[in-house]
């Protein structure tokens, strides 16, 4: 290949097409132009850390993302002792984190929380710890302080008697007060946040993630979970990233494999088996409980999906 200002030497593309080719279940939507995965500043770069970053970018991985996975292939080389192209980096200290157990850590939650219904109110909770749902979430959207409080209140009565654990979506110091299990936050919200305030309440926290930086950021917190998404499309929330799919997921889940892990973000009972097939030990599902014709129905079938891999 020749050099030209959009293209890169010969042997950083050679290396670059050999990693997005055998890397393709990465891949998000259509392969980006390799004339637009060079940017001017990759030439100070040495010739695998060139191929890295224009292979990611092929492949969809935003920016950040990019530069992540670039870091860390770098660290595995340096590990192995040679570059190898058919490794996707998965090793948690290629990443930079931290090895356990820590000094700081929030609480642990079971290693597997099984299905895990991200629910509107205090009304929907109960229904579904009353349907034996592991885990729920209640993400109650609401200007009214009072009102967030008392509905916070309800579904904290409402899982009392349950094995259901309870996380509060957002309003951690509410949840803290009512007596929840734990509490969830956005990363936008960890902006906002003092972990060490959150970390003294004694609540599992939970972090939203998605892709490699945001993992990054959650997993310097020691969170209590982590969750991966969205994996699918999703009509819920105005996503700032495409969806990961599936792909992506068992990638994630190989590198944050010592936490418990959640999958979220338009899975139901059809896709539930490549979902699971990553190795996360919990998926989130929102409109395939809420939008189903028999609720209590639906939960108790995505339970018996969820629990019957996890038993063999």
């Amino acid at each position: 290949m020749m050099m030209t200002p959009n293209h890169l030497p010969d042997a950083a593309a050679t290396l670059a097409i050999d990693i997005a080719q055998q890397h393709a279940t990465l891949q998000l939507g259509e392969p980006a132009p390799w004339t637009s995965t060079v940017l001017p500043a990759d030439a100070a770069l040495d010739t695998s850390t060139q191929a890295v970053l224009s292979a990611c970018r092929r492949l969809g991985f935003v920016e950040h993302d990019a530069q992540t996975v670039a870091l860390a292939w770098a660290a595995q080389s340096r590990r192995l002792g040679r570059m190898d192209p058919a490794a996707w980096p998965a090793e948690p200290a290629d990443f930079g984190l931290a090895p356990f157990p820590r000094a700081q850590c929030f609480p642990p939650c079971p290693q597997r929380l099984g299905l895990y219904a991200v629910l509107p109110d205090a009304q929907w909770v109960a229904r579904m710890a009353r349907a034996g749902v592991p885990t729920l979430q209640l993400r109650f959207k609401s200007a009214d302080p009072a009102a967030i409080k008392r509905e916070v209140a309800a579904a904290v009565q409402a899982v009392r008697g349950t094995p259901a654990l309870l996380f509060i979506n957002d309003h951690w110091q509410i949840a803290a007060e009512c007596g929840a299990y734990g509490a969830h936050l956005g990363q936008e919200d960890l902006d906002a946040s003092s972990l060490g305030d959150i970390q003294a309440t004694g609540l599992r926290l939970g972090l939203s993630t998605h892709g490699y930086a945001e993992m990054l950021r959650a997993e310097a917190a020691s969170p209590s979970y982590i969750a991966m998404g969205a994996v699918y499309a999703t009509t819920l929330k105005r996503m700032a990233t495409a969806p990961q799919g599936p792909g992506r997921l068992a990638a994630y889940a190989r590198l944050l494999r010592d936490y418990p892990l959640v999958a979220i973000g338009g899975i139901d009972a059809t896709r539930l088996p490549e979902v699971l097939a990553s190795g996360v030990g919990s998926v989130a599902v929102v409109r395939a409980i809420t939008a189903a014709a028999n609720p209590e129905a639906a939960a108790t079938d995505l339970i018996r999906r969820i629990e019957r891999p996890a038993a063999h």
